[in-house]
Parts: C-alpha cells; sequence; structure tokens
C-alpha cells in the first residue's frame, strides 16, 4: 500500500485515505434560504464516490448578516438543517468523513446582506468597516457555536472554522487589521482568543467526538505568528489544521526549484512546526497526482487538500491513490468555479460529454 492510501486518524474518526476535497463555494445553487438543494449532495456525493478520503462541504455561514453573497449556504436556522443531512448522508454512503465549513465574511460581508464589520474600524479595500462591539462578538462566537450543533444534528462528522483567505476569524488574527485594545486585540494570544472561544465552545457543546478543524493561514504576517496561532488553536483543542493563505504575509524568501508553490510550503512548515500533535493538511495548486504523493511519502503533509482537481474531475482521488486516468484540470488563470464566476469549467465540459446528467455542468 502506498502511503496516500494509507488511513489517517483525525480527532475520533479514521479518513480512509490522505485525500481530501477542499471547499469551494458555489453561489447560485441555492436562494436567500441557504438551504441546500439536492445538487449540492449530488455534488459532493459523485467526490465521496471517486474515493475522496474526507470532504468539506463549502463555507456555510453562521448568519444572515455575515454572508458573502445573498445565495450562499446557511447553518444560522434550524430549517437548513435538512438540506445538509442530505449532503451528509449521501456522502456516508461511499465512506468518506464530511465536516462543513462554518464561516462569517466580516469585512467581506455583501452589501446585500449586512454592513461591513469586524474586530476594527478600518479602511479595508477602499471602503471604511464598522468595528463589533464587545457584545456583538459574544453574540456572533455563540452563532458559530449553534451552526455547529446544527451540524451536528444533520449528521456531519465535523465542522472546520473558516479562518483564512481574510474572513471574520482570519480578521481577527492579523495585526495590521485588528486594532483592538480589549481582550480581543495587540498581542497574539489575544488575536487568537476569538477562534480560540469558538473551538472550546464547539467542543463542550458537541462533544469530543466531533471534529473540529480549522482552516487557517500559513504566515500571517510572518511565519512565526501563524504558528503561534495554530498552537493556541491546538491548545484549545482543535483536531486538524488545514493551511491555506491569510490576508498578506510580510515579505517571505521562499526556498525555489521546490515542485510546489509557496502556499503549499507555508503548510509544509506548519506541519514541521507540529510536529504530530494534529495532522496538517496542504493546498494549492496540487493537481498532479505525483505531486500528491510526492508530499506524502516525504512526510511534508498528513492530508492532500484538492479543490480545483477534484472539481475537474470527481474521480481524482483515484489517481491519487491507484494510478488511474483522469481529467485534467486545466489550471485556468481565473478558475471558472471561483465566487461569482459562470462555473462553465472546460473540464467539466469534457466530462459532459460522457456523462450528459453531471451535475457540475453549467451548459
Amino acid at each position: 500500500m502506498n502511503k496516500v492510501n494509507m488511513p489517517v486518524k483525525i480527532g475520533s474518526k479514521l479518513v480512509k485515505n490522505r485525500s481530501t476535497y477542499a471547499p469551494t463555494v458555489k453561489f447560485g445553487w441555492t436562494d436567500t434560504s441557504g438551504i441546500p438543494t439536492e445538487r449540492f449532495a449530488r455534488h459532493y456525493e459523485d467526490r465521496a464516490k471517486g474515493g475522496t478520503g474526507l470532504i468539506v462541504v463549502e463555507a456555510t455561514c453562521v448568519s444572515p448578516t455575515g454572508r458573502l453573497a445573498p445565495s450562499q449556504l446557511g447553518l444560522w436556522d434550524d430549517v437548513q438543517i435538512d438540506g445538509h443531512r442530505a449532503i451528509a448522508e449521501a456522502c456516508h454512503k461511499h465512506g468518506a468523513v464530511v465536516l462543513v465549513q462554518i464561516h462569517h465574511g466580516g469585512y467581506n460581508t455583501h452589501p446585500e446582506c449586512g454592513p461591513s464589520k469586524g474586530p476594527s474600524s478600518v479602511t479595508w479595500r477602499e471602503h471604511q468597516t464598522e468595528a463589533f462591539t464587545h457584545e456583538e462578538i459574544t453574540a456572533i462566537r455563540g452563532q458559530f457555536i449553534e451552526a455547529a450543533e446544527r451540524a451536528k444534528k444533520a449528521g456531519y462528522d465535523g465542522v472546520q472554522l473558516h479562518a483564512c483567505h481574510g474572513y471574520l476569524i482570519n480578521q481577527f488574527v492579523s495585526p495590521a487589521f485588528n486594532t483592538r485594545a480589549d481582550e480581543y486585540g495587540g498581542s497574539t494570544e489575544n488575536r487568537g482568543r476569538f477562534g480560540c472561544e469558538i473551538i472550546r465552545g464547539i467542543h463542550k457543546a458537541c462533544g469530543s467526538d466531533f471534529i473540529v478543524s480549522a482552516r487557517t493561514t500559513g504566515a500571517e504576517p510572518t511565519l512565526d505568528e501563524a504558528w503561534s496561532i495554530a498552537d493556541a488553536y491546538i491548545d484549545a483543542g482543535v483536531d486538524y489544521l488545514q493551511v491555506s493563505s491569510g490576508i498578506g504575509p510580510e515579505e517571505i524568501n521562499y526556498p525555489e526549484g521546490l515542485p510546489y508553490n509557496s502556499i503549499v510550503w507555508t503548510g509544509t512548515q506548519m506541519h514541521c512546526h507540529v510536529k504530530g500533535r494534529v495532522p496538517v493538511s496542504v493546498v494549492n495548486g496540487i493537481l498532479k497526482p505525483e505531486h500528491a504523493r510526492y508530499l506524502i511519502d516525504n512526510g511534508l503533509a498528513d492530508t492532500i487538500d484538492s479543490a480545483r482537481a477534484l472539481l475537474a474531475d470527481p474521480k481524482w482521488t483515484m489517481a491519487v491513490t491507484e494510478g488511474e486516468d483522469y481529467v485534467r484540470c486545466r489550471n485556468c488563470k481565473v478558475c471558472f468555479w471561483s465566487p461569482f464566476m459562470p462555473h462553465k469549467c472546460p473540464a467539466v465540459a469534457e466530462r459532459h460529454k460522457n456523462d450528459p446528467d453531471c451535475v457540475d455542468f453549467a451548459g
């Protein structure tokens, strides 16, 4: 058995292989209700059926006033639970462990959904934001925990906190955009406090057998700062770190000649720092099976998060684990699966020729 086929324990669950599906939003597949439609269940089931060991359902908002778009998935209301249950059940049929990513846009909230608010009043992407009051922070922390409780009722194996990519938890972590003078700002410990309180609150509400993952940043603004935040998350009880990019690192001297990019490299450095305390996943631009195998075989990561590769072909995992043929991602400059893009992926169009009922095909 090659290493990518070896099971890995995450929290209380045994994941059958090292190939995982990274969360990728699909605006327009639901409406303002935030309720998952059947199309979502079919989309995620296809990746589970294709052999993927762990699946993370896309950014699902904990509050209607924190959405990235009016059509973002939600877990802010019990009425949304059944739609998520259909996703979880569809994935479990094929032996996948399935998490849902819980999210709040913070400064990035869509203007039709709510104000641009976050840790501080700052200039963010050419507009002025508002600062949350202490009472509002407490309320949003509760919304994350309540969303996790709904996720458990829906049958998910756990949740992933969206703590990178410039969204709310990442905004608290960033010293550039969190200028608070209370217990949520200033020191590294204080800036990580919001995420840590959510982690502890979820475990208290949902139990120790419910996975809490954090999709965290590999450099914010430095590697050392990101490691300190990750250490705090681990101390708070996080079960799994899935490392991606944040608001913006300082100038970092990345090694040259590596078979992967700088974001993957920061993930490998996190893996080295964590030293096996929890599993660590890396992500970004891993489009060739041999690159995925290289990272696992050389002990550079515990799992490989794939987004574009698994969007292009739900059977990508079989190419990684079994060497099977697959439909290749074209690595378009701007991915057609990206938010607000038309979802007319050329790789999906190729799949559609052999599968006219392909749920991903946008026509």
